[in-house]
């Protein structure tokens, strides 16, 4: 059988102008992973990652850690299908009404607001997002112009289905990609809810990977959250 290891991309910059790049903190996970990897000669055929900043430079400087070890790294191919959820962009155009109209959301983000330093801000932003896109994904908060939750689980799949085939089997390949589709190829694994899927994305912390088993008619689980290459607690982060 061929193995699949989707890796999510290091810490972005949550809060910041522009979310979609890592923070110092995420490229050093990104290193720390290259360099596990490269120690324990987990070696890689192909590798690909998402299309977003945050993803294909997370493969970079792993490979790099590869690269300066003398480990073979295949130069990353981006797949489109492996892109996140937009939703960055469904609490944009969300928020707003919400807290006009619910009671639960505007406490929670005035919660938000007045919550001091990053960790704080960090705890209550998850709460209030958390029930969003719960909402959404489960078809009860409709965001025109976004691609709809079941759409993003079909396009995930497809891209886990193109790599379960073509010529793979018996191949190892990475994937660095982000929470949400590691959380749909949890779905696919194990037959899960919508809300079990979230859940599971929820769940992925930064720079983390899970392993899964495929043949052209299977595609099975091996192991979930993998990060034992972070010694340090700090490099252990959600956002």
């Amino acid at each position: 059988m061929g193995q699949l290891w989707l890796v999510r991309h290091g810490q972005a910059s949550f809060l910041e102008e522009n979310y979609d790049q890592l923070s110092s903190r995420g490229e050093a996970q990104a290193r720390l992973l290259g360099e596990y990897w490269a120690a324990h000669n987990v070696v890689f055929d192909h590798v690909y990652s998402g299309p977003r900043v945050r993803q294909r430079e997370t493969a970079r400087i792993a490979g790099e850690a590869f690269k300066s070890e003398g480990v073979p790294w295949p130069a990353p191919q981006v797949l489109s299908e492996f892109d996140e959820f937009q939703a960055e962009a469904v609490i944009a155009k969300a928020l707003p009404g919400l807290i006009q109209t619910d009671s639960g959301i505007r406490a929670m983000y005035q919660e938000f607001e007045k919550a001091q330093g990053q960790t704080a801000r960090f705890k209550t932003f998850q709460r209030m997002f958390e029930i969003v896109i719960g909402r959404w994904a489960g078809g009860t908060l409709p965001v025109s112009g976004i691609e709809p939750w079941q759409e993003f689980c079909i396009r995930v799949q497809r891209g886990l289905g193109l790599l379960s085939q073509n010529g793979n089997r018996g191949r190892r390949i990475a994937v660095f990609t982000s929470g949400g589709p590691t959380g749909v190829a949890m779905q696919r694994a194990l037959d899960l809810s919508t809300e079990a899927t979230l859940k599971a994305a929820w769940m992925v912390p930064n720079c983390a990977y899970s392993v899964f088993l495929f043949s052209e008619d299977r595609f099975t689980l091996s192991s979930y959250n993998s990060y034992s290459h972070f010694t340090d607690r700090e490099f252990v982060t959600y956002r």
